[in-house]
């Protein structure tokens, strides 16, 4: 066999395997997690509630005063609008309904993350402004997808893809007339951004800046948890200074520090 036969045959397996090392890549980020847990939720309202009872809203962004907020799911039914906030999650998950921050912990590392039901109240507290609705008509609902387990009691509205359904489904008061769900729909679909990546950076940004404004500590423009000041011990970033995200590895992003 000679050379130029070996080295067709070597660039053939890598050109082979190349696109297969480039998904498991892609697979493994946040970014792909989060969209991969959106869409599972969104299967599972399509299968398991009755599309002309509930109509389903995704990925809305809201003006605020004070910038954007960006709700994942909105279900606007007769009986209520259900503002979602997904998770996508893995490892033990400890929190109170009262607590700042909840903490994720994996093979023995801990992660703080912000309380999603405090999360979860912007959001209604920004369509109950846009849409001027009776507070009792929206209902907070939050969802874990993937291997999580909770390790402390949670309200009925923190659950898991099946219990999310069975809260949802619990409320059986109608509370809305039709045109009253088709005026909310109209509503929320003219003031709503457009959805895309120039509006997911501006809310990202908004974020970021916003909690660094209220708590004085970085924040990690992906994933939202505290940046720490590092030193580089290889590569690039050897013997110099530099932000790292806090929740490494499950996020692996890194900012030049001053």
């Amino acid at each position: 066999m000679d050379i130029y036969t070996m080295l067709s045959q070597v660039f053939g397996a890598i050109w082979f395997f190349f696109p297969v090392l480039l998904v498991l890549a892609i697979v493994r980020t946040p970014w792909f997690k989060g969209i991969f847990g959106e869409f599972q939720v969104n299967l599972l309202f399509r299968f398991f509630l009755p599309r002309d009872r509930y109509h389903l809203l995704k990925d809305v962004t809201l003006p605020t005063e004070d910038g954007t907020t960006q709700i994942d799911h909105i279900l606007v039914s007769c009986y209520g609008v259900f503002v979602i906030e997904t998770k996508n999650m893995k490892g033990w998950i400890f929190g109170a309904a009262e607590q700042k921050q909840w903490t994720q912990k994996r093979y023995k590392k801990s992660f703080k993350f912000q309380n999603p039901l405090h999360q979860n109240y912007k959001h209604l507290k920004a369509l109950e402004s846009v849409l001027e609705l009776n507070p009792d008509t929206l209902f907070s609902v939050i969802i874990f997808i993937g291997d999580s387990h909770f390790k402390t009691p949670m309200p009925e509205n923190v659950t898991y893809a099946g219990g999310g359904i069975r809260f949802i489904k619990s409320k059986t008061e109608e509370q809305l007339s039709e045109k009253q769900v088709r005026d909310i729909i109209f509503f929320i679909e003219q003031k709503r951004f457009q959805r895309g990546l120039n509006t997911n950076r501006r809310h990202v940004a908004h974020v970021k800046a916003l909690v660094e404004r209220k708590s004085g500590e970085k924040i990690c423009p992906k994933c939202g948890s505290g940046m720490e000041l590092r030193v580089g011990r290889k590569g690039k970033y050897a013997g110099r200074r530099f932000w790292g995200c806090s929740s490494y590895p499950n996020c692996r992003t890194v900012e030049k520090a001053d």
